[in-house]
C-alpha cells in the first residue's frame, strides 16, 4: 500500500513537472515571438524610408522633409561621455567590492545602496541632474549635463554586474595563479578580470543600450533641442537626443510628415540599439569560439 502511494505521488510530481516545463516554454516562446514581431514591424515600417539626407539633415519645425542629424549626433556624443565616465568608475568599484572590500556592515550598506540605485527610475536621476546643472551650477540644459547625469544612471548597473561577474570566477583560478607566484594585483588583472570579462561586457552592453534609448533623463538634463549644427562638440550646447526628438515629434510637432519622421526615427533607434549590442558582444563570441 505504501509502495503504491509512493508510486502515485512520484507519477503526480512527474506530471506536474512536465506540465510546468511545457507551460514555461510556451510562455517564453510567445513572449519571444511577440518581441521579435514588434521589432520587425518597427524596422519594416521605417527602414525603407530612411535616406542619407534624413540621417545628416537638420530638423525643421514647419516644413516637411527635415532630418535628424543633430539629434543623432547628440545621442552618440552623450552616450560616449556617459560611458567614458561610468565604465572606469563602475568597473573599478565592482572590482574593489568583490576583491578588496572587507565583509562588514559598511560594505553591506554600500552594496544595498548600489542595488537600490540600480532600480531607481531614470526620471529621478533626471531631476537630480536638473537641480545640479540648472539650479546649482546654472549652466542650463546641456550635452554635459545630459552625459554626466546619464553616467550616474549607468554607474550602479555596471558596478553591480562587475562585482557579480568577478565573484562568479572559480576560486581555483586564483589559487593556481598564486601557486605560480603571481601577486594579488597580477592575479586580479591577468586572471580574474579576463575570466569575468563576458559578464562585465554584458553589463556594459545593457547599460549602453539603456542609455542610448533614454528619454526622460535627457529631457530633464539635456533639453529637447540642439544647437542646430550637425557636428557640434560644444559641451554647453543643448543635449536633445534621438529618443527625445521622437517623443517631441509624436506629441508636439507641427510638420506634415511628423508620422513618417517618427516611424523612421523609431526604426533607426531599434537598429542602432541592436548594432550596439552586436558590436560589443561579437568580439566575445569570436574569442569564445576560438
Amino acid at each position: 500500500m505504501a509502495a503504491s502511494s509512493r508510486y502515485k505521488f512520484k507519477k503526480a510530481n512527474t506530471f506536474a513537472n512536465t506540465l510546468f516545463t511545457v507551460g514555461l516554454w510556451t510562455i517564453t516562446t510567445l513572449v519571444f515571438i511577440l518581441i521579435i514581431g514588434l521589432l520587425v514591424y518597427i524596422l519594416l515600417k521605417g527602414l525603407p524610408k530612411i535616406t542619407p539626407g534624413f540621417l545628416v539633415g537638420l530638423p525643421s519645425e514647419i516644413e516637411a522633409g527635415g532630418g535628424i542629424g543633430p539629434f543623432l549626433f547628440n545621442s552618440a556624443y552623450v552616450l560616449f561621455i556617459s560611458l567614458a565616465m561610468s565604465i572606469p568608475v563602475g568597473v573599478g568599484s565592482g572590482v574593489y567590492l568583490a576583491e578588496f572590500a572587507p565583509d562588514n556592515r559598511f560594505t553591506g550598506w554600500i552594496r544595498t545602496c548600489v542595488e537600490n540605485l540600480a532600480s531607481v527610475p531614470s526620471i529621478v536621476f533626471g531631476l537630480f541632474g536638473y537641480v545640479l546643472f540648472i539650479d546649482v551650477f546654472d549652466i542650463g540644459l546641456t550635452i554635459l549635463g545630459a552625459g554626466v547625469t546619464l553616467s550616474l544612471l549607468n554607474l550602479p548597473v555596471i558596478t553591480r554586474v562587475t562585482e557579480e561577474a568577478i565573484q562568479a570566477v572559480s576560486p581555483d583560478l586564483r589559487e593556481a595563479s598564486f601557486a605560480l607566484g603571481a601577486t594579488e594585483f597580477q592575479t586580479i588583472a591577468k586572471v580574474v578580470i579576463p575570466a569575468a570579462l563576458n559578464g562585465i561586457i554584458s553589463g556594459i552592453s545593457l547599460a549602453a543600450c539603456r542609455a542610448f534609448g533614454e528619454s526622460a533623463l535627457i529631457l530633464m538634463a539635456g533639453g529637447t533641442g540642439t544647437s542646430g549644427e550637425m557636428w557640434d562638440f560644444n559641451l554647453l550646447s543643448q543635449g536633445g537626443t534621438l529618443p527625445v526628438h521622437l517623443w517631441y515629434i509624436q506629441s508636439e510637432a507641427l510638420v506634415e510628415d511628423a508620422k513618417e519622421i517618427a516611424e523612421k526615427a523609431s526604426a533607426l533607434l531599434v537598429l542602432i540599439t541592436l548594432l550596439i549590442t552586436l558590436t560589443i558582444r561579437i568580439p566575445i563570441w569570436i574569442k569564445n569560439r576560438g
